[in-house]
């Protein structure tokens, strides 16, 4: 299982937010790509790059995403925000080794079947959860569709990964919620990537007795409270 770490972009700056509420910043860096650079130093053998401004609707940070990609000597994958064929295309060319898909591909579920077969085994799903529901729209609002129904749909389309960040426990540095964990674990058809309390070596021996694929770490390791140790060893439950 892999560690990853976070890189999420709002105001041209990298934050780390509490449950995705804008104005909670427990981390707020000048230089997005300077902060890439740094965890590739430290050992990080992918990255994970979310443009939250795209995905609440602003200003996107396309060109600080591409440049990242271009310099990166590890893969990157990208969310927040896409909605466009032209966007996904535009991204894997840059050098993006994955890109995530979250609000329309939920919304529009016979878009993500087209683009997924478009460009089969480089799509993410995001699946983010808040109180057992899938959330959308930078998890401001719960979505229609039922997590079982969306299971079903995408049981036999070529994704990369389904990536489920729990809201619930996201940003608060308390630890994952095993419970959760399992449910969620046991519905996907897809490898999981994890994110959403991440807070030490014990969570990631949980997720990895899970099976999950690799998990995303944000607050816990900019603030010191987890050390990035080991990077891509895979953990023993």
């Amino acid at each position: 299982m892999k560690i990853i770490p976070a890189i999420d972009m709002m105001d041209h700056q990298v934050v780390q937010l509490v449950g995705g509420v804008p104005g909670t910043e427990k981390i707020k860096l000048p230089n997005p790509v300077d902060v890439a650079m740094s965890w590739v130093d430290k050992g990080a053998k992918y990255l994970h790059l979310v443009d939250l401004d795209a995905a609440f609707g602003n200003e996107d940070n396309l060109d600080t995403i591409r440049e990242i990609a271009s310099v990166s000597s590890v893969p990157v994958e990208v969310g927040g925000g896409i909605k466009k064929e032209s966007t996904i295309r535009r991204l894997l060319d840059a050098g993006v080794d994955r890109v995530i898909v979250g609000t329309r591909a939920i919304n529009d579920t016979e878009w993500l079947s087209e683009m997924s077969l478009t460009f089969p085994d480089r799509l993410v799903l995001a699946l983010d959860t808040k109180g057992g529901q899938i959330t959308v729209k930078g998890w401001q609002e719960n979505a229609e569709i039922t997590l079982d129904r969306m299971m079903y749909i995408i049981k036999e389309l070529p994704l990369a990964a389904v990536l489920n960040t729990n809201v619930d426990v996201e940003g608060q540095g308390k630890g994952i919620d095993e419970k959760w964990v399992s449910e969620f674990s046991a519905k996907c058809p897809h490898k999981i990537i994890a994110s959403g309390g991440v807070t030490s070596q014990e969570d990631a021996k949980i997720l990895s007795g899970y099976g999950i694929e690799s998990a995303v770490v944000g607050v816990s390791i900019y603030t010191g409270l987890m050390e990035p140790w080991n990077w891509d060893t895979p953990w023993e439950a």
